[in-house]
């Protein structure tokens, strides 16, 4: 083959290769229904979040069993590139076989949340951590050179002796993070602003919706407003979800309503908030993470996962569709 006819067969080839990467397209999000990893299994990460590090997106999340709501193995880690297709990483933190460990097997080890700490260049974990009856009703940090793990488990505590169960992580953009729980026998959430290394409270933190018996927290920040979106307190039963908004994360939170909007909106569509994913904050592209839990079968509880839509500074809404794609946001 002459020189001319090799830069011709790569053009025509290079061609090829640019149309069917514009032609590809990311797979769709069906919600509710069984979401396979890279093996073929369906994911096993409920209850947790999504964070986004150096172009890879880390799913985290409770390794669910089919007999039990104890943690037998413990937090998940998958990965995925397009938010769709995802790579089962294995167990980022394991349970241990010590009957004096916090996350020994057994234990209640629920939503995992990870951030990572430029400063300290770690991956820090918080999780609710509790015994089998929920008495404990602490959390647990844990920490990590690789957002896939191992994790190194550090230590349980109440903040300032507070009780502290259903909960999240959130990294504002000035790289402060929060922890935020239920406590008070679920009656109350706190804000509570976290030490520079992430692995303790400061002594600033916010109560807020007293009383109210919010849980579930999903807390995200578009523009210059902090939206959080909570479920009541049912158990493994849905309820009616609520979205609050505030000019800072210590500042004031005025509850707007159900954000649900579309068959069983007044269930969260048979689920509970977990979590909602920065996709795109200069487009609008935030997508809300829900657990559809099966109480008599938890390793088979699905993923609800929507657009969140913006009509306003201060209105939301979080429409049901059987299907949807990332390109429609």
């Amino acid at each position: 083959m002459n020189s001319m006819n090799k830069i011709l067969s790569t053009v025509i080839l290079l061609g090829f290769i640019l149309l069917c990467g514009c032609n590809t397209q990311p797979s769709p999000i069906r919600s509710g229904e069984l979401w396979p990893d890279n093996n073929g299994e369906h994911i096993n990460a409920h209850g947790g979040g999504v964070m986004y590090h150096d172009g890879t997106y880390y799913w985290f999340g409770e390794n669910k069993c089919d007999t039990t709501s104890s943690a037998m193995v413990g937090v998940m880690c998958y990965s995925s590139q397009n938010l769709t297709d995802w790579k089962n990483e294995g167990v980022a933190l394991a349970v241990e076989d010590n009957d004096s460990s916090d996350i020994t097997r057994g234990c209640i080890l629920e939503r995992p949340k990870v951030v990572y700490n430029a400063k300290t260049g770690k991956f820090v974990m918080w999780m609710h951590i509790d015994s089998y009856n929920y008495s404990k009703a602490a959390t647990g940090v844990a920490v990590s050179d690789s957002p896939t793990g191992g994790f190194k488990y550090l230590h349980s505590l109440r903040p300032y002796g507070e009780e502290s169960r259903d909960m999240t992580l959130f990294k504002d953009g000035d790289g402060k993070a929060y922890h935020v729980y239920s406590a008070k026998g679920n009656s109350t959430l706190y804000i509570h602003l976290l030490s520079d290394d992430y692995l303790e409270h400061t002594e600033t933190y916010k109560a807020v919706f007293p009383g109210k018996f919010r849980e579930a927290p999903a807390i995200f920040k578009r523009q210059d407003k902090y939206y959080m979106i909570t479920s009541g307190c049912s158990g493994w039963d849905p309820n009616e979800a609520e979205y609050a908004i505030a000019d800072s994360m210590l500042g004031e939170w005025t509850a707007m309503g159900n954000p649900c909007v579309g068959e069983n909106a007044d269930r969260t569509f048979g689920g509970q908030s977990t979590h909602v994913i920065t996709v795109d904050p200069e487009n609008d592209k935030y997508i809300a993470m829900f657990d559809k839990w099966n109480k008599l079968d938890l390793i088979n509880s699905r993923y609800i996962w929507l657009p969140v839509q913006f009509h306003s500074a201060d209105s939301i809404t979080i429409e049901w569709k059987d299907e949807w794609s990332l390109n429609d946001l």
